[in-house]
């Protein structure tokens, strides 16, 4: 089966999975891919190009609400794990009037959270720019070599790495705003209604994987694989492993759902694109399959 997910750090449970045997275990052989941006993974599922998206949720709840696609939620995996990291010599929000900051797309996801700091720090729509630029690989990238691109939420490890190049951090987005369901599992509904036995084998199997990346006895091996598959220096490496265990941070145990924080993520999509969801969460939900697999794990 092949799975789409974005190239950050926290593919690392996925890369785990596969370099530990755990979705061997379980009779599945993943192919892991990595997307350019949210459009090209949220067009690649609708296109069947793939059969499970690992990436922000309320990408997910745009295919569904706004591309008449039949999208399922079926797991968690962490809040996001983002950063507002911003040029040196930027110390608040407000300093970003007349600036540009860095997006994936404009209309989805962490997107919404820039909008909504700027304008909870007075700070109109009109008042700076957004500039879609990718993933979080790109966002970094363009802001190290262009100034002018004066922000971006970022994840690890281009957290750690802006840090080390003078960028500063505005704090991190949960903190901010709240508990956020930001990265799980998604897929088309029918794929999984067809493929009930795979879905629960994978989800055991990611499960696990978080499970290990988690477990303190496997730092060293877990850093190891993070500089060689990312291409980290040894101490980016390890502070960003410290960030994807960090329990108010990093990965959540055994990528549970959190239903407080896709609830804030609802509100946020309401609040600032003015599209609030017709009916209640559990219309994008079937958690029946996370469930099932949890139970594999117990056996």
């Amino acid at each position: 089966m092949r799975v789409n997910t974005f190239p950050n750090a926290k593919a690392l449970a996925l890369q785990v999975g596969i370099a530990k045997g755990l979705f061997a275990r379980r009779g599945l052989t993943v192919e892991l891919e990595f997307t350019e941006s949210s459009k090209a993974q949220r067009d690649g599922l609708a296109a069947g190009k793939f059969q499970l998206a690992q990436g922000a949720l309320d990408n997910a709840v745009a295919m569904i609400e706004t591309g008449q696609q039949d999208v399922v939620i079926l797991a968690g995996g962490d809040s996001g794990m983002n950063e507002f990291i911003v040029q040196g010599g930027i110390g608040s929000f407000a300093q970003l009037r007349g600036r540009t900051i860095l997006v994936d797309a404009p209309d989805t996801a962490y997107a919404l959270q820039v909008k909504k700091l700027m304008a909870r720090s007075g700070v109109a729509g009109g008042d700076y720019t957004l500039k879609p630029a990718g993933a979080s690989p790109f966002r970094f990238r363009a802001m190290a070599q262009d100034r002018s691109n004066a922000a971006a939420i970022l994840n690890p490890p281009f957290t750690v790495e802006a840090k080390r190049i003078g960028m500063v951090s505005l704090g991190n987005t949960a903190a901010l705003l709240g508990p956020y369901q930001g990265v799980g599992v998604f897929a088309l509904r029918g794929w999984a209604e067809h493929n009930p036995d795979t879905l629960e084998r994978y989800l055991a199997a990611y499960v696990e994987a978080v499970r290990w990346v988690r477990d303190p006895s496997h730092r060293a091996e877990s850093v190891a694989l993070l500089a060689r598959e990312h291409k980290l220096e040894p101490e980016v490496a390890e502070r960003t492993y410290d960030e994807l265990t960090d329990p108010a941070f990093g990965f959540t145990p055994d990528a549970r759902f959190d239903s407080e924080g896709f609830g804030n993520l609802l509100a946020l999509r309401a609040e600032v694109e003015g599209n609030p969801a017709q009916t209640a969460p559990e219309r994008y939900l079937d958690l029946r399959y996370y469930e099932r697999a949890m139970l594999l794990i117990a056996k």
